[in-house]
């Protein structure tokens, strides 16, 4: 298991694309967890988003939101660098 934890929620637009392999195969160091619910009630559906180790990162629409969760991540393995 990874050092960052990115969190999806199923009904999420990030759905749409395969988010485990696209940050798993980038980055060695993350684990992606597809969860049934993740507690944001309707957010999930409206904008995506993803918990990047128990953080909030959302975007305008799916490319940007993937850009926003590579930052995030890039900023959590500095932390343990």
């Amino acid at each position: 298991m990874g050092i960052v934890i990115v969190e999806i929620c199923e009904s999420n637009l990030l759905q749409t694309i395969e988010a485990e392999q696209l940050f798993e195969s980038t980055y060695p160091e993350v684990s992606v967890i597809v969860s049934e619910c993740l507690s944001f009630c309707g957010m999930c559906r409206f904008r995506p988003f993803a918990l990047v180790n128990n953080r909030r990162i959302k975007g305008k629409d799916v490319d940007d939101c993937i850009k926003n969760i590579n930052q995030a991540i890039e900023e959590e393995l500095a932390f343990y660098a």
